[in-house]
């Protein structure tokens, strides 16, 4: 994936981390390698987990995978231990490019977007790859559909694919500093022709990472690196129920829903990269969470910190976003000073 410029990242580090420092203390810490709770891949051939969907058919298994430069692979995790239990070998489709996304359909099919774009947005098209969610995890080979993609307004840089849990439709959400736009897809894919997308909303205010719809397609989260916005779906007309709590990560890459549409859960890349788990704000369905205009995302979290305990977490994990904010200065000012 193309990364972010250091310069730009700094700044948008620093703002981020100014925020965790005080919404740090109303969001409690995720528990890690407890299956839903969160985990920690092991497999050292995930060293850019880049997207993330939870298996409908297989509870508990995550499936993911790695960004450039690794092959047509996917790998099922066991969220209870953080083991990789199945590797899936592509065949079927051409050289992946830069795979940034994947999705499960309501057919129990695998959907996975080759929409990434290492040169900024002028690749003529992109792929999307289909194929069926294997019913058995072990190490096997699948054969799967390619689609070919544009956009109605011209090439541009993606990391988000969802497929709609109830009608299967596809859609992208692309990548812009300045805030992007959500595309809706063909009702169906076609394999022999290219399927345009075409632009159905505005996605301002973050550089969309990954996305994905709650299991009743009610809601869509999109993330950032640093943030992250809870949709009322509104059959495609979405509106801003309220802001996520994404964790710091160190490249935040991917989000999914539990099969119960309770938690998100959030993933990064590099090798043992961790995925953090967060409680869907409000009560986790279609309305559920506090009106837009709330904002900070602070919303239903004042309860979890009642006791001394939640306090002093949070006041830890404020006090290392200032020491991150600090560290974030220092770095910039010495980016800053010319040459001797």
């Amino acid at each position: 994936m193309r990364r972010p410029h250091p310069l730009r990242t700094g700044l948008a580090g620093l703002a981020a981390l100014s925020v965790i420092l005080f919404a740090a203390v109303a969001a409690p810490p995720a528990v890690a390698d407890d299956g839903d709770e969160g985990f920690t891949m092991k497999d050292p051939g995930i060293t850019e987990s880049s997207g993330l969907a939870a298996s409908r058919q297989h509870p508990g298994v995550y499936w993911t995978h790695n960004d450039s430069d690794d092959g047509a692979y996917l790998y099922a995790v066991d969220s209870k231990t953080g083991e990789t239990v199945a590797t899936v070998t592509l065949t079927g489709v051409g050289t992946p490019r830069d795979v940034e996304a994947i999705s499960i359909g309501p057919d129990n099919h695998l959907y996975v977007g080759d929409i990434g774009d290492n040169l900024g947005g002028t690749w003529a098209y992109v792929w999307i790859y289909d194929l069926p969610e294997p019913k058995e995890l072990k190490d096997q080979t699948i054969r799967a559909t390619q689609y070919v993609v544009k956009y109605e307004d011209g090439a541009r840089d993606a990391e988000a694919l969802m497929v709609h849990p109830k009608t299967g439709r596809v859609y992208i959400a692309d990548k812009n500093e300045n805030g992007g736009s959500l595309y809706e897809g063909p009702a169906e894919l076609s394999a022999s022709g290219t399927n345009v997308f075409k632009r159905v909303a505005s996605v301002p205010d973050l550089e969309v990472t990954d996305g994905a719809f709650s299991p009743d397609g009610k809601q869509l989260a999109l993330r950032a690196y640093f943030g992250g916005i809870l949709y009322d779906w509104n059959d495609g007309k979405i509106k801003k129920v309220e802001r996520l709590h994404v964790p710091l990560q160190r490249q935040g890459e991917s989000l999914t829903f539990t099969t119960d549409g309770s938690k998100i859960m959030y993933g990064s890349e590099g090798q043992g990269s961790s995925v953090v788990a967060r409680d869907v704000p409000g009560d986790g369905s279609a309305g559920g969470g506090s009106d837009s205009s709330s904002g900070d995302g602070d919303g239903g979290s004042d309860t979890a910190q009642a006791d001394g305990e939640g306090v002093s977490s949070g006041v830890k994990v404020g006090a290392l976003a200032l020491a991150g904010a600090v560290v974030v200065v220092w770095g910039l000012k010495r980016a800053r000073r010319p040459s001797s």
